[in-house]
């Protein structure tokens, strides 16, 4: 299956209908119906009763529906029964901390995809990393299951492991972490270094945002409307970049009728792994 371009994925709480009634008008990628932390305990069992409904009404603009599961046993068995839906195309799963919690949600989505004709396999997992031991167990959580697209750090959640602040200085090596093995399995990294709770600061997000990309990072999580906007345009490649992309390409396709594989361009030498960054930048356009 194809990987899905997340610029932003907004979570919207599933047992507040003036959200899930709104959430399809924000412009994200995709949206997260969340039955974990944002919803209260004794309103879970409703949020779960609503979720087909909810569903059907987030995704009416084309944007991938993804639900966040909650953690606990008995919990999870209630929420993969009511989430494992048509129209559902991801689960996100908070505190994942090892390849085998992988394999047994898997397993449990696979005997409810065949007992309710859904196609198997089509819905895919979102590991949040948000223990410090899940950092050691990256590699074999990222490669855990084919359902598995995309990692994302839990800022708040791993900082409060820890005992700190969600601060730059503590969030970038878990952060490059989750980079280097989302890419690694061939899956999306989401994210970027700071708390995912600052809204407020628009300018600050937006430069926490691009810093991300620049690093290497495909989109983000978004708590509140006003963070989509952003995310989608510090994840979408400049004006300036594309101009350039699509310099370096036709230059490559000169220099190959003359048999060469490396190149200089404005003084700079061009080789393979400049040319596929660029054949990248393209292809993030023709994906929007």
């Amino acid at each position: 299956m194809s990987v899905p371009r997340w610029r932003s994925l907004l979570f919207v709480p599933a047992h507040v209908p003036r959200f899930v009634e709104t959430a399809h008008k924000r412009g994200a990628d995709g949206v997260i119906l969340d039955l974990e932390d944002s919803v209260p305990q004794d309103q879970k069992g409703e949020a779960r009763r609503q979720l087909p409904e909810s569903v059907a009404k987030v995704r009416r603009k084309g944007a991938s529906v993804l639900v966040r599961v909650n953690h606990g046993l008995r919990a999870l068995a209630a929420d993969l029964d009511a989430a494992v839906i048509a129209g559902v195309d991801a689960l996100v799963l908070p505190k994942t901390d090892s390849a085998e919690w992988v394999s047994e949600i898997a397993n449990a989505v696979s005997d409810l995809e065949q007992e309710r004709n859904l196609v198997q396999g089509r819905i895919r997992f979102l590991a949040q990393i948000e223990t410090p031991g899940a950092l050691q167990r990256l590699a074999v959580i990222a490669s855990a299951h084919p359902r598995m697209v995309a990692m994302a750090l839990g800022p708040e959640d791993f900082s409060a492991a820890v005992g700190g602040a969600p601060e730059f200085d503590l969030l970038l090596t878990p952060s490059l972490s989750v980079l280097f093995a989302a890419r690694s399995a061939g899956l999306l990294p989401l994210g970027f270094v700071g708390s995912i709770g600052e809204f407020s600061d628009i300018e600050k997000l937006r430069q926490a945002a691009t810093h991300a990309r620049r690093l290497g990072f495909a989109g983000a999580l978004a708590i509140h409307p006003t963070q989509v906007a952003i995310f989608n345009e510090a994840f979408s490649p400049s004006a300036q970049e594309l101009e350039w992309a699509h310099r370096v390409v036709a230059a490559e396709d000169d220099a190959t009728t003359r048999g060469l594989s490396a190149f200089s361009l404005d003084g700079k030498m061009v080789d393979p792994p400049v040319v596929r960054r660029a054949r990248e930048i393209l292809a993030l356009t023709s994906n929007n």
